[in-house]
């Protein structure tokens, strides 16, 4: 419930702050926003998306908000009371793909893709992605356990209203699957057939494509330069019973051994294309971080064009 509550205010952040200020009457000082504003985001997001009963989310918020400084508890009150009257009313009048899209981000799709593909990739962010997972064997009837549907690519698809933690799935303590996002899998797919060839994957954690390598019988070395990372990659290549040789290196400087049949790496990216599993990142990033990354891999690698 509290990831899902998170998730659903930084989706919803744009929508829940307009409706907030709406029912504040003046703008919260900057001691009073950083004191109350989450605490009111996360009540919003219990009256307005997650239908939490009012007395249950507002006197939640209130007890939070007791101690915090004086007249917070108050506040909190107040505004979540007045946004479980007309909340519903308020969310009906908005746009909600513009409000929960930061503006540089909306100018940049809506440049690229035109207004509409802006809106409807900004739809689709807003709602809880499926479970996609991937199969170490054959497909059998895992999917009619999950309760998903199958792929083109393969990949099962759990429904979103499912639910359910994933380590308590079916098929998970056997290692049957992992969890990987459909679109995740297409590169390694990409390179054919790698039974019993080298293969290098820069960058593996925490292993999807790794696994997907090692399950079409590759001999895969895993590099990343992230230690800590590569502990979650052993972890799931232990509980699905795949080897590979994992390796905390920086691949700029790293070396094999031996050359490789192939080398895949998921390059580093503005990781705006992930928005539907880490909604965060639309309110971390900034339109001078785009061209910074780009500059950087330019200047580091001596690229020219």
């Amino acid at each position: 419930f509290v990831r899902l509550l998170v998730a659903t205010v930084l989706r919803r952040r744009g929508q829940i702050d307009a409706a907030l200020n709406s029912c504040l009457g003046r703008k919260l000082t900057p001691t009073a926003a950083r004191q109350a504003q989450d605490l009111l985001r996360l009540g919003a997001a219990q009256l307005l998306f997650l239908k939490t009963p009012p007395h249950a989310a507002v006197d939640r918020m209130v007890a939070l908000a007791t101690g915090r400084r004086r007249g917070y508890a108050g506040l909190t009150n107040a505004v979540l009371r007045r946004l479980a009257r007309e909340g519903e009313g308020l969310i009906a009048a908005q746009d909600a793909e513009r409000l929960n899209t930061p503006d540089w981000l909306w100018r940049s799709w809506s440049d690229a893709y035109g207004e509409a593909t802006a809106r409807a990739i900004a739809a689709v962010h807003a709602a809880e992605p499926p479970l996609d997972l991937s199969l170490k064997g054959e497909p059998g009837d895992w999917a009619e356990r999950l309760g998903a549907e199958t792929l083109p690519t393969g990949t099962l698809r759990r429904p979103a209203a499912l639910g359910g933690a994933v380590a308590e799935l079916p098929g998970y303590a056997e290692g049957a699957w992992w969890v990987q996002d459909a679109a995740a899998s297409l590169p390694a797919r990409l390179l054919g057939p790698v039974a019993g060839l080298g293969v290098i994957e820069l960058g593996a954690a925490p292993g999807g494509k790794t696994a997907q390598l090692a399950a079409a019988g590759g001999r895969v070395v895993a590099l990343d330069r992230s230690a800590q990372r590569l502990e979650r990659l052993r972890a799931n290549l232990h509980r699905l019973g795949l080897t590979a040789e994992t390796l905390a290196a920086d691949a700029t400087t790293w070396r094999p051994a031996e050359p490789a049949t192939h080398v895949l790496l998921d390059a580093p990216c503005s990781a705006t294309g992930t928005l539907r599993r880490h909604p965060d990142i639309a309110w971390l990033k900034d339109p001078e971080d785009l061209p910074a990354l780009v500059t950087f891999f330019l200047e580091r690698y001596n690229v020219k064009f």
